[in-house]
């Protein structure tokens, strides 16, 4: 879909959170512009549909400047051997690429403004109704660890509630959602 550069200042939260800041202003946009399709967000960077990848946010950073690219699959999706993805299209919703591309340009510039002014706390409360409920089964694919979603940590940290209810914060990595199996 397109990238945006950040330019960091003195006072703004961390850098890091802006994966969250992203993401609200995907699925606001998604939201406003094919409503009824039950987008959901995965932590830290994906925007899904009935479970399938339909967007994704990547951040590079350069000094003090972050380029936020964020991809959605508008009419077609990728083949991906890992994941089914699916495209917006796929779901009824046929959406016009610049008129997307400005409703995702006027989401994230409201989505910094309150990242800058009101701080991470009121995007990690807009970004979780927007989430998968808690109490989803999740794997952090890198590690193998398994566990279950228990919201966000006030830095934007995934927290993992394990088996025997020890909650890990989770800073970085990729996240799988996972079926619930009968028995747990």
């Amino acid at each position: 879909m397109g990238s945006t550069v950040v330019h960091l200042t003195a006072g703004d939260p961390s850098p890091a959170t802006l994966a969250l800041v992203a993401g609200l202003a995907l699925a606001k946009a998604v939201s406003a512009l094919a409503p009824g399709l039950g987008a959901q967000l995965k932590w830290p960077n994906d925007l899904l549909i009935d479970g399938a990848k339909c967007a994704g946010i990547l951040m590079e950073r350069t000094g003090d400047s972050i380029v936020i690219g964020i991809g959605v699959n508008l009419v077609a999706a990728p083949d991906l051997p890992d994941r089914p993805a699916a495209a917006l299209a796929d779901k009824g919703a046929v959406l016009d690429r610049d008129r997307f591309a400005e409703a995702l340009a006027i989401a994230m510039v409201d989505a910094l403004w309150t990242w800058r002014q009101e701080g991470i706390g009121r995007i990690i409360a807009a970004w979780l109704p927007r989430a998968h409920p808690v109490g989803t089964p999740l794997r952090v694919s890198e590690q193998g660890i398994d566990g279950f979603f228990d919201g966000l940590a006030p830095d934007g940290a995934l927290c993992l509630r394990r088996e025997g209810g020890e909650v890990m914060l989770i800073h970085a990595g990729d996240v799988e959602l996972r079926r619930l199996v009968e028995g747990n």
